[in-house]
């Protein structure tokens, strides 16, 4: 591939759009996301002592992720966290038979998981294309 730098920029784009889009939307009203997630949760295992900082936190979480992703910072630990982060929603969104949020779930992490792939396979590429352009 010519020029794999912007191709892969515009692969993660999707994926780094929606996850900042979901965390800077939250920004503005954490305490009522934070009701609302807790609210939702309630039939959940998971205790809400985990629950109210984790909804906190998720929102910042999505921003940064999504922000790093978009910027192409660090961008192997990114994905890692990326998805490690769907993995919790996952869970959390088993524990209460959410099996529509699953699937959106398991779509973003499908699409982390192909952006990680081929972040591995050229990493050479990545690497000489950032070279270049300094």
């Amino acid at each position: 591939m010519k020029d794999f730098k912007t191709a892969f920029f515009f692969l993660r784009l999707p994926v780094a759009v929606s996850l900042l889009g979901h965390g800077v939307v939250r920004l503005p009203k954490l305490a009522e996301f934070s009701g609302w997630m807790v609210k939702t949760m309630e039939k959940s295992f998971i205790p809400e002592g985990i629950l109210i900082p984790f909804s906190y936190l998720l929102p910042i979480a999505e921003a940064i992720i999504g922000l790093f992703l978009l910027i192409n910072f660090r961008t192997k630990y990114t994905l890692y966290s990326a998805l490690a982060l769907m993995s919790v929603l996952i869970a959390g969104s088993c524990s209460i038979e959410n099996w529509t949020a699953i699937e959106a779930q398991l779509l973003h992490s499908v699409y982390l998981f192909g952006l990680f792939w081929l972040y591995e396979k050229f990493d050479d590429k990545v690497n000489e294309d950032l070279s270049n352009a300094k």
